[in-house]
């Protein structure tokens, strides 16, 4: 980490901006030019917004196809189609209008189809399960391909265009077609409900995991409708954990599956993964990489089929240590080739068309880039700069990106890779939410560096209300990042909108406190084995810049945050002088280690704070919130979901109750059909409404303003 002066802000489109952070101005301009009745994003509106899905490019690049996702409001509920984009110039185009969810499109290899993932009711047959449709790039109506069971959960095109690879769960102990179908009349026909398991890892984030049924490769035929599954008859399954298009990969000449399997018997979400290599005609399955101290995943064929590009992550030195570039060749040599590069990569990964480098994206201070990483040179550069970048695209030289920032929401346009980086040029090709955001007044953000724990330097940003008067006092709101290994940056969120906040009058403030990816794996892992210690020094260095600005109203402070920026509250309310923030929102907030056992992620709380809590009660009581609850004091509206199963809603309601025993002034918001995060239309505008109004409930000035 670089030497910082004690505090430092710069806005966060700085003089040497690239293409992300010009669209980014781009969108402040018009703002600034909105008339005088232009408001800020309230609740409806954010959810009246086209939400764009990650783009699928034709093999010439001529054209997008991304899936849109349009909600309801009184309907409570949202619909997604599918919409072609042209990258040469040209309006949007409307592909789809019907089924529950068009997702996961992909353009076919010869550009004739493009296949997707629906659940819909076609020649008076529904279906049970999502299944594989394909529909024209020139309209039409789709077509369903397959009618399988238990239905399909991913998917990827084979080179000829000719098949197709993809994920479904199945009995591992049935044979045929005809045996999976009798499996799952007998799941229908089952009238009790109990859940019967043996199994380690058995419930994923809001769901039970199928009982008896792991995920498959499979391959359709598109000529004959004929489907195999590949790892019939053998112990090989792709991950549990919501398995994708990351976890397997096919070789340039389609004869050969590479993919990442969990090797122990027992699974559990947090063993470290093999590369394994399926012959697709015989069925022969070679292992490639095997190593106790190394997690492998995220395997990438390059054009030519000689190297394998994946992700490498050495567990056996430490937990946290980040995902690198690897490569394996045809000889079965390996290396790791972004070892000197401080970053962690995440999946997907995609050569360039010479194949002599590497696409991704990874983090970098609070920002998410596409870079391109050299094989030759072992070096990486932007390809294009966050904001945020979510997805890219790249076919026949042309490459488009999915992009966001905290000013708008996620669009896509093309990168145009002439010359350096910072020529490049970014070129919109949608514009969905373009009329909204005309009509909307952005808060300004700015990034801001203090001098934080142990003297380290820490980003903070900053969301100001719109039409922000620096002459006036301003109260001031904490939002807290969960993870703890995740980063507030420069990005728009959905669920916890920083600028339907900023618009009721707050100053949002989101530390990267230590922990927070992003900022190098010395600052990420520094946090390991005493949780809460150097988060909450950062947390109130924060607080204490704030306060020195003359616009910041002292006695109007508040504290949010969400898992484990829930964790984070709670443990302020029992570590800091009561009176310093005037109320707490604890959403999905970690509260109690010992209890959080009952979690789907259970084996990974050791790791993290140092012990099992049979082998060290006191340790492990010493990071948790609970083991302070008699310095609570501060008011706060506790938020869980029943569905909650990363943090089990026990959590929150032990906590809720906790507080209303002590006497101190507490509101719970519970939903039986939500779970990490609040995803219904009706249920987010509840969450904001009581969010507000617990806040206003504690604020001074909005106090005097409803008697006076």
């Amino acid at each position: 980490m670089p030497s910082l002066p004690r505090a430092s802000t710069r806005l966060s489109t700085p003089a040497s901006t690239r293409a992300s952070t010009r669209a980014s101005r781009g969108d402040e301009d018009r703002a600034s030019k909105a008339t005088s009745k232009a408001t800020g994003l309230d609740v409806d509106t954010l959810w009246a917004m086209d939400r764009v899905g990650p783009p699928s490019l034709s093999p010439d690049g001529a054209q997008a196809v991304v899936p849109v996702t349009r909600y309801d409001m009184e309907q409570n509920r949202g619909q997604t189609s599918l919409w072609l984009l042209s990258t040469l110039g040209g309006e949007p185009r409307r592909l789809t209008q019907a089924g529950d969810k068009d997702g996961q499109p992909q353009w076919s290899p010869t550009g004739n189809d493009i296949a997707f993932i629906a659940r819909r009711d076609q020649g008076g047959s529904k279906d049970d399960a999502a299944q594989l449709y394909l529909i024209p790039p020139d309209g039409g109506e789709a077509r369903r391909v397959t009618d399988l069971p238990f239905g399909v959960e991913a998917f990827k095109w084979f080179p000829d265009g000719r098949r197709i690879a993809f994920i479904s769960w199945v009995d591992p102990t049935r044979k045929g077609a005809a045996a999976q179908q009798a499996r799952h009349q007998e799941d229908k026909d089952r009238k009790a409900t109990g859940y019967v398991t043996e199994e380690s890892l058995y419930r994923f984030w809001d769901h039970s995991l199928p009982m008896g049924r792991v995920p498959h490769l499979h391959v359709l035929d598109l000529e004959t409708g004929r489907v195999r599954d590949l790892f019939e008859g053998t112990d090989y399954e792709l991950s549990r954990a919501e398995p994708d298009t990351d976890t397997f990969d096919i070789s340039p000449d389609g004869r050969r599956i590479a993919f990442s399997f969990d090797p122990a018997p027992t699974k559990i979400l947090d063993h470290r993964h093999a590369l394994a290599e399926i012959d697709v005609r015989s069925g022969r399955v070679q292992v490639l990489l095997q190593d106790g101290d190394w997690d492998f995943t995220a395997p990438c064929y390059s054009h030519a089929g000689h190297h394998l590009a994946f992700l490498a992550s050495h567990q056996g030195h430490k937990h946290t240590m980040p995902h690198h570039i690897a490569v394996l060749d045809t000889h079965g040599n390996w290396a790791v080739l972004s070892e000197d590069w401080d970053h962690d990569v995440s999946a997907p990964l995609r050569w360039d068309e010479d194949d002599l480098g590497v696409l991704c994206l990874a983090e970098d201070r609070g920002r998410r880039h596409l870079w391109r990483f050299d094989v030759k040179t072992l070096t990486a550069f932007v390809l294009f700069e966050g904001g945020h970048a979510g997805a890219f695209a790249l076919e026949a030289g042309t490459l488009v990106v999915l992009h966001d920032s905290v000013v708008f929401p996620p669009r896509v346009s093309v990168v145009e890779r002439e010359g350096e980086a910072d020529e490049q040029q970014l070129r919109r090709i949608d514009t969905f939410n373009d009329d909204t955001l005309d009509r909307l007044t952005a808060g300004r953000h700015e990034e801001v560096w203090l001098e934080g724990a142990q003297g380290d330097p820490v980003q903070m940003w900053l969301i100001y209300p719109p039409h922000f008067d620096k002459r006036k006092k301003h109260p001031l709101m904490h939002v807290i990042h969960g993870g703890p290994h995740t980063a507030f940056g420069d990005s728009w969120h959905w669920r916890w909108n920083h600028q339907v906040m900023a618009a009721q009058g707050y100053v949002v403030a989101c530390v990267n406190y230590h922990g927070s990816s992003s900022f190098g794996h010395a600052f990420l892992d520094s946090i390991t084995h005493r949780w809460g210690e150097l988060e909450l020094q950062d947390i109130e260095a924060a607080t204490d810049w704030l306060l020195t600005q003359p616009w910041a109203d002292r006695k109007r402070v508040f504290a949010a945050g969400g898992s484990y920026g829930g964790y984070m509250v709670a443990w302020m309310n029992g570590h800091v002088a009561p009176g310093r923030y005037q109320a707490y929102v604890c959403h999905a907030g970690c509260y109690d280690w010992q209890a959080m056992v009952a979690n789907d992620a259970y084996h990974w709380h050791a790791k993290e704070l140092g012990a099992t809590y049979w082998e060290d009660p006191a340790r492990v009581a010493s990071q948790s919130p609970h083991h302070f609850a008699q310095h609570f004091s501060t008011p706060t509206l506790v938020i869980h979901g029943r569905m909650d199963y990363r943090v089990p809603d026990a959590q929150g309601l032990a906590y809720y109750n906790t507080l209303k025993a002590r006497g101190i002034d507490a509101r719970l918001l519970w939903f039986p059909d939500e779970n990490h995060w609040i995803l219904k239309p009706q249920n987010s505008r509840l969450w904001y409404e009581e969010f507000f109004g617990w806040l206003a409930r504690h604020d001074r000035k909005a106090k005097k303003s409803r008697h006076g």
